[in-house]
C-alpha cells in the first residue's frame, strides 16, 4: 500500500515519515491552508528529503490556488518529484503545467463529477477527496460504486490511524493519503500518529 503523508512542516516531520515507512511526502503551498509553507521553506524541506533521510521519498508539491503553469514552474524550481494540482484545475491547466513539468498528480472529489479515469488529464496519480480537502471530514465511500478508479490512485479525506484500515478495505485503493488525521492541531503533525497511521496503512488487507 502506497503511502502518502501531506502538509509536512518540518525536517523532523519529514524524518518521521520517511523512517515510519512513507512513500512520499505532500508538502503544502496555499494562500488558503493552515499548512502553506513558504517557497524557501517548501525547497528546505524538499531538499532536505533528497540529501538527509534515511531512504527515497516522494516530495510532492501541493498546490490549490496557485495557476498551473506557475506552480509547474516553481515545482521544477524546487526539485520536487511531482506536482499535485488540488481541486477546480481543468484539461487545459494540467497541459499548461505538463509543459513544464511532467509529473503531475490530479486530486478532486466525487462532488466536482470528476472524470476517475486514472490519467484522464495526463496525470500519474488521481487522488480522491473529501469536498473540504484538508478538513479531516469523512465522506461516502459508498459513491466509489458507480465511480471507482482502477490503477494508480489514493484514498484521501478523514483518514487516520484509527480508521484508514477499514477504509482501505472498502475502497480498494491503490494508496492513501493522510494530514489532518495525524495531527495534534490544526497544521502540527503528531509524530506518533504518523507512525500509527503508516503501520496501519501498510499492514491493511
Amino acid at each position: 500500500m502506497f503511502v502518502k503523508v501531506c502538509g509536512l512542516a518540518t525536517t523532523a516531520d519529514v524524518d518521521v515519515a520517511v523512517e515510519a515507512g512513507a512513500d512520499a511526502i505532500g508538502l503544502v503551498i496555499s494562500g488558503t491552508s493552515v499548512r502553506g509553507l513558504t517557497r524557501d521553506r517548501a525547497a528546505a524541506l524538499a531538499a532536505h528529503a533528497r540529501a538527509h533521510t534515511p531512504a527515497r521519498v516522494l516530495s510532492v508539491l501541493v498546490v490549490n490556488d496557485t495557476p498551473a503553469a506557475e506552480a509547474a514552474a516553481l515545482a521544477r524550481e524546487l526539485d520536487v518529484d511531482a506536482l499535485q494540482l488540488h481541486g477546480p484545475y481543468g484539461e487545459a491547466d494540467f497541459a499548461a503545467a505538463a509543459s513544464l513539468f511532467p509529473r503531475l498528480w490530479r486530486a478532486t472529489s466525487l462532488k466536482e463529477r470528476p472524470d476517475t479515469r486514472v490519467g484522464a488529464y495526463g496525470e500519474e496519480v488521481l487522488l480522491l477527496d473529501s469536498p473540504r480537502a484538508g478538513s479531516g471530514a469523512r465522506w461516502d465511500l459508498s459513491l466509489l460504486d458507480t465511480a471507482r478508479p482502477e490503477g494508480t490512485w489514493l484514498l484521501a479525506g478523514g483518514l487516520a490511524p484509527e480508521n484508514v484500515a477499514e477504509a482501505i478495505g472498502a475502497a480498494r485503493p491503490w494508496g492513501v493519503d493522510v494530514s489532518s488525521g495525524v495531527e495534534s492541531s490544526p497544521g502540527v503533525k503528531d509524530h506518533d500518529r504518523i507512525r500509527a497511521f503508516v503501520a496501519a496503512a501498510k499492514s491493511a488487507v
